[in-house]
């Protein structure tokens, strides 16, 4: 049974990030109302920079705010709207305030993929943590990165603007069992008549 502080904590942090959201929910409602898309068009923004602001994203696509967990998946798929990459750096930005933000490899996370048919070809359809589906493609490239302190190369997805997402295990290990083979070993991986190396035996 918590205890009366750990009900306390769990209500400072659950308040803080509500502050939070409707901080930000409130400069971009008129925005986004008047579109048809449920992104707001934070490229067309040229908001100046407020500071940092202690949002961290880790390499499985967890939020936390001050190093506490964003646990509401609507918090953090509204969060992830406002997401805006400017060379190598993450903002959080509003047609008010700017906030940069760290994230660890990329701002998303892919927890599942399926194999289709569009158009007559064979598509590779992604969804991230988020919610975010997309199709596998020109837009939607597939590339391994090798990072810093990482054994091996890191399957990665652009997912939208310029912004990728890490391909989980599990999906990667999907993508190989699609995947071809050829003679000299290098598994290849097609989705909407392009192909994409994902590495090799």
């Amino acid at each position: 049974m918590a205890s009366t502080r750990d009900i306390e904590e769990r209500y400072k942090i659950s308040k803080k990030n509500i502050i939070l959201e409707k901080k930000l929910s409130n400069q971009v409602f008129q925005v986004i109302s008047s579109k048809e898309s449920s992104l707001p068009p934070v490229h067309t923004w040229n908001t100046p920079l407020n500071g940092d602001l202690d949002i961290n994203i880790d390499r499985e696509g967890v939020w936390r705010h001050e190093e506490d967990l964003i646990k509401r998946p609507s918090l953090v798929a509204f969060f992830s709207s406002l997401l805006r990459r400017d060379g190598d750096e993450y903002f959080l930005i509003t047609p008010a305030e700017k906030w940069r933000i760290s994230v660890d490899i990329a701002p998303f996370f892919i927890i599942s993929a399926e194999l289709e048919n569009y158009a007559e070809q064979s598509a590779v359809r992604m969804t991230t943590r988020t919610g975010e589906s997309f199709l596998v493609g020109r837009k939607n490239p597939l590339w391994l990165k090798k990072i810093a302190g990482e054994p091996n190369p890191i399957p990665l997805v652009l997912v939208r603007d310029n912004m990728p997402g890490i391909v989980s295990r599990p999906v990667y290990y999907d993508l190989i069992s699609w995947a071809t083979t050829s003679p000299d070993n290098t598994v290849s991986l097609e989705s909407l008549g392009q192909t994409y190396d994902i590495g090799s035996f």
